[in-house]
C-alpha cells in the first residue's frame, strides 16, 4: 500500500482533502450529528460563553463594591441602572457583547445559544440601553428551545421594563411567571425583581412581603444583609415597627460590613418597634457617647448627632433637637452627604412646629441646595421652598414700605440725624469685617487653624465651619446680595452708583432674624440695609458720604404719589400673605389677622368681597362664629362669593316656578322701560335665584341694564364678571361677543 501512494502523490493529497471535507462538513454550525453539535457546544463554551460571563460578573460585582448608599433615603432593592456609573466599565461589557455574539454567528448549533443571547441583554441592560435590551430577551422567549433559559430571559425582561417605568409591562411579565416553574435560580431573581418593581412604584408593603419570601432562597453575606437592612426600612415606612426591628436584628447576623451594622442599629434605635427596657437602654445618653466615643466612628458622628436629633424632636424638645442637628453639622466636616437632610429636618422644626416661616426659608433653600434631584420627595421640598419665597418676599414688602412711610413722616433734622447715626454704624461694622478678615487671612496662611470662620461672626471660633462649607450663609448671603445689588453681570466695578446700587432699600433683611409683623417696625431697616450697600473704601470721604445720604433720601416716599404707591404695594402683599396663610400655610389664625389688618387699613380695597368670603371660611375652619358671611350678603350680594355662601335653592318645580315669575316681573319692567326698577330688583333676586336655571338669564338682563344706566365702563366691569361666574353658562358665546363688541373703539 504505501509503495501504492508513493507511486501515486496527487493519491494522497486527494485523500487528505477528502477526509478534511467530511469532517468540516460533519462539523458545520447547522448540522445536527453529535460530532459536530460536540465541537460547537465546545467551542462555544470555552471560547464565548466563560469569557462573556466572567466579563459581565466582575462588571456587576464592581459596581455592588463601589456602590455609594444613601442610607438617608430607602435604598433600592436591586442597584439602578446608571449608565455613568457603568461608564468605566464600558469596555469591558462591549467586550461581552462581542464574545456572546459570536456564538450567534458561528456556532448556532449549540446549546449555548440562548445563554449567549442573555449575556447581550444583560450587557446591554448594565450600559442601559434599554430598548435593545428588551428585543433581546423577547427574542429569547419566543425563539428559546430551553425553559429553563426562557424563564431567565423573561426575569430580565421584567426588569428592564422596569428601569424603563413601563410598570404595566413588567406587571404582565410577573403575572405570566408566577404561573410559571421555576427553578431555584430563577425563582430567586423572580423575587427581587418584583419586589424591586413594587418598591420603586411605592408599594413598599407588597415589596417587604416579597422580600420576605425570598430570604429563605438567599445565603449569608453582604448583600443578604443589605436586604434586610431595606426590608427593615419598608416596614418601617409601612407602620410595622416590629417587623422592621426583626430585620435590623437579622442584619447583624448576617456577616454585614461596619456601615450596615452601625446604620441597622442607628435604625433600630429610630424606630418606634423597641418598648421598655430596649427603648431605653438603645436610646440613653450613655448608648450614644459610647458610640461617639469610638475611634471607627470618626467619620459617623453627623449620623449620630442627627439621630440623637430625631429622638429629642419626636419628644417634643424643638430646641434640644435643633441644637443637635446643628451639632450634626459642625460634626460632618466636609462631607455633605447628611447636611441636607439635617437642613430638611431643622427647616421641619421650624415650619411646623415654631411656624417661624422665614427661618424654615433658609434651611429649606441649603436642605435644596445639596440634596440629590432624585430624592422622593424633592419636588415636594421645591414647592414648599416656593411657598415661603413668596412668605418672605410678602413679609419683606410690608415691612420695607411701613418703615419708609414712617420714614417720610419724620421731622426733617431728625431724619438727617438718623441717617448720619447709620452710616456711621455701617463704617464700624466693615472696620470689624475688614479686621475679622485680616485675621482669617493671616492664621490661615500661617496654618495656624483647622478651618476658617464663618463670615457672621466677630471672633475666631476654631471648631467654626467655613462659610464656603455653610450652604445656609451661602444661601443667606445670595439673598441679601441680590435684595442689595439685584442681578448683576461677572464684571468689573459692578457696584457703581449708575448700576442703581442703592435699589435694596426696598430689600429683604436677614431671614433668620425673623419677620417683624407689619405696624411694628424699626423706622430705620431699610436705611441699615441700605446703608450696607456703601463700599467701604469711600465711605469715609465727604462726597460718599453725602451719595449715600441722597441715595437713602431718593427711596424715602415724601410726595403723595409715592406714598399712594408703597400703600398700593403693602395692601397687595398683605392680600397675598393672608391668602398664602390660608391655602398654602394652612394658618387660619394668621388669615384672620393679615385680612383684618387689611381692612383696617384700607377699607376701600377692591379685594373686599373676596376678604370678607376668605374670613368667613377660615373662621369657619376654627369652629368660630362670625358675621362676615352676613356682611357679604349685605354689602355684595351680586358678586360670585355671595353666591358661594348663599342659600342654594332646592332643585324643584316650585322653586323653578318661583324663580319664572320673579324673572318675568323684572322683564316686564325692562320692556316698560321702567330700568331704575328693574335693575334695583334684578341685583335684588340674583341671589334669591342661585342655583335655578334662570340664574345666569336673570344674570345677563342685568348687564343689558347696567349698559343702559351706568355707561361703558360698569357694562365692559360687568361682562367681565359674567364670563368669571358663569363659565358653564350656555349663554357664555353670546356673553363673550358683547365683551367683544364692547371694546371695539366708539365711531366718531
Amino acid at each position: 500500500m504505501s509503495r501504492y501512494y508513493r507511486n501515486r502523490p496527487y493519491a494522497v493529497l486527494f485523500t487528505v482533502l477528502a477526509l478534511l471535507t467530511g469532517g468540516l462538513v460533519s462539523c458545520s454550525q447547522y448540522s445536527n450529528r453529535p460530532i459536530s453539535k460536540g465541537y460547537h457546544n465546545l467551542t462555544a463554551h470555552f471560547n464565548a460563553y466563560v469569557i462573556a460571563r466572567d466579563e459581565i460578573k466582575e462588571t456587576e460585582l464592581a459596581l455592588f463594591k463601589n456602590r455609594k448608599e444613601n442610607y438617608n433615603q430607602l435604598l433600592p432593592i436591586l442597584l439602578p441602572v446608571d449608565s455613568l456609573v457603568a461608564m468605566p466599565m464600558k469596555p469591558q461589557l462591549d467586550d461581552a457583547i462581542k464574545k456572546a455574539s459570536l456564538i450567534p454567528e458561528r456556532h448556532q448549533n449549540s446549546k449555548w445559544l440562548d445563554n449567549a443571547y442573555i449575556l447581550i441583554g444583560r450587557a446591554r441592560l448594565l450600559k442601559q440601553d434599554l430598548p435593545n435590551a428588551i428585543e433581546v430577551f423577547k427574542y429569547v422567549n419566543t425563539k428559546g428551545t430551553n425553559e429553563d433559559d426562557k424563564h431567565e430571559a423573561l426575569v430580565n425582561l421584567m426588569r428592564a421594563y422596569t428601569e424603563a417605568s413601563d410598570y404595566p409591562n413588567a406587571l404582565n411579565v410577573a403575572e405570566y411567571l408566577r404561573t410559571q416553574p421555576l427553578n431555584k435560580a430563577n425563582t430567586r431573581n423572580f423575587y427581587l425583581t418584583k419586589a424591586y418593581m413594587h418598591e420603586r412604584k411605592g408599594e413598599y408593603a407588597v415589596a417587604a412581603g416579597i422580600l420576605d419570601a425570598t430570604f429563605p432562597l438567599l445565603k449569608k453575606g453582604e448583600s443578604t444583609a443589605r436586604l434586610h437592612l431595606i426590608a427593615g426600612q419598608l416596614y418601617d415606612l409601612t407602620g410595622q415597627p416590629n417587623k422592621a426591628i426583626a430585620h435590623y436584628r437579622k442584619v447583624l447576623k448576617s456577616g454585614p460590613t461596619y456601615d450596615q451594622s452601625f446604620y441597622a442599629n442607628l435604625y433600630a434605635i429610630q424606630s418606634n418597634g423597641l418598648t421598655g427596657d430596649q427603648k431605653r437602654l438603645a436610646q440613653s445618653t450613655e448608648t450614644f457617647e459610647n458610640m461617639l466615643a469610638d475611634r471607627k466612628n470618626v467619620d459617623l458622628k453627623d449620623k449620630i448627632y442627627f439621630t440623637m436629633g430625631l429622638l429629642e424632636a419626636r419628644n417634643g424638645h424643638i430646641d434640644k433637637a435643633i441644637k443637635l442637628y446643628s451639632q450634626s453639622i459642625q460634626a460632618a466636616g466636609s462631607n455633605t452627604t447628611q447636611i441636607p437632610y439635617t437642613y430638611l429636618e431643622i427647616g421641619k422644626l421650624y415650619f411646623d412646629k415654631k411656624t417661624d416661616y422665614a427661618k424654615a426659608k433658609v434651611y429649606y433653600d441649603s436642605a435644596l441646595a445639596l440634596m440629590p434631584k432624585q430624592t422622593s420627595d424633592y419636588a415636594a421640598l421645591v414647592n414648599r421652598k416656593k411657598t415661603l419665597d413668596e412668605f418672605v418676599q410678602y413679609q419683606t414688602t410690608i415691612r420695607t414700605d411701613d418703615s419708609l412711610l414712617h420714614l417720610a413722616q419724620m421731622n426733617p433734622a431728625a431724619l438727617d440725624k438718623l441717617l448720619d447715626h447709620v452710616i456711621d454704624q455701617k463704617e464700624k461694622e466693615e472696620k470689624a469685617q475688614a479686621e475679622l478678615a485680616r485675621q482669617i487671612v493671616e492664621k490661615a496662611s500661617n496654618g495656624t487653624i483647622n478651618a476658617i470662620p464663618g463670615a457672621t461672626n466677630s471672633d475666631l471660633q476654631p471648631n467654626e465651619r467655613w462659610v464656603l462649607y455653610n450652604p445656609v450663609a451661602l444661601s443667606q448671603g445670595k439673598q441679601e446680595f441680590s435684595a442689595r445689588w439685584g442681578n448683576r453681570p461677572l464684571e468689573d466695578n459692578w457696584r457703581r452708583s449708575n448700576k442703581e446700587a442703592v435699589d435694596a432699600v426696598a430689600g429683604t433683611n436677614n431671614p433668620l432674624a425673623g419677620a417683624v409683623p407689619a405696624g411694628n417696625v424699626s423706622s430705620n431697616a431699610p436705611l441699615q440695609q441700605d446703608a450696607r450697600n456703601a463700599t467701604a473704601s469711600t465711605a469715609t470721604t465727604p462726597s460718599a458720604r453725602k451719595a449715600q445720604k441722597d441715595a437713602f433720601y431718593a427711596k424715602i416716599p415724601f410726595s403723595p404719589e409715592a406714598q399712594a404707591q408703597a400703600n398700593q404695594r403693602i395692601e397687595n402683599a398683605l392680600y397675598k400673605l393672608g391668602k398664602l396663610y390660608k391655602f398654602q400655610l394652612n394658618q387660619p389664625t394668621d388669615a384672620i389677622t393679615t385680612f383684618e389688618q387689611l381692612l383696617t387699613r384700607y377699607p376701600n380695597t377692591l379685594q373686599k368681597p373676596e376678604i370678607y368670603y376668605l374670613l368667613h371660611l377660615s373662621n369657619e375652619q376654627l369652629s368660630k362664629a362670625s358675621n362676615w358671611k352676613d356682611k357679604l350678603l349685605a354689602e355684595y350680594p351680586n358678586t360670585s362669593y355671595a353666591r358661594l355662601v348663599g342659600r342654594t335653592m332646592e332643585q324643584s318645580t316650585d322653586s323653578e316656578a318661583k324663580a319664572l315669575a320673579t324673572y318675568t316681573r323684572i322683564y316686564d319692567l325692562y320692556k316698560a322701560n321702567n330700568l331704575n326698577e328693574a335693575l334695583a330688583q334684578a341685583e335684588n333676586s340674583l341671589g334669591a335665584l342661585a342655583g335655578t336655571q334662570l340664574e345666569d338669564k336673570l344674570a345677563l338682563l342685568r348687564i343689558i341694564l347696567i349698559g343702559k344706566l351706568r355707561g361703558v365702563d360698569a357694562y365692559r366691569l360687568a361682562l367681565n364678571e359674567f364670563i368669571r361666574d358663569y363659565p358653564a353658562s350656555p349663554l357664555l358665546t353670546h356673553v363673550k361677543e358683547m365683551q367683544v363688541a364692547a371694546n371695539k373703539p366708539a365711531i366718531k
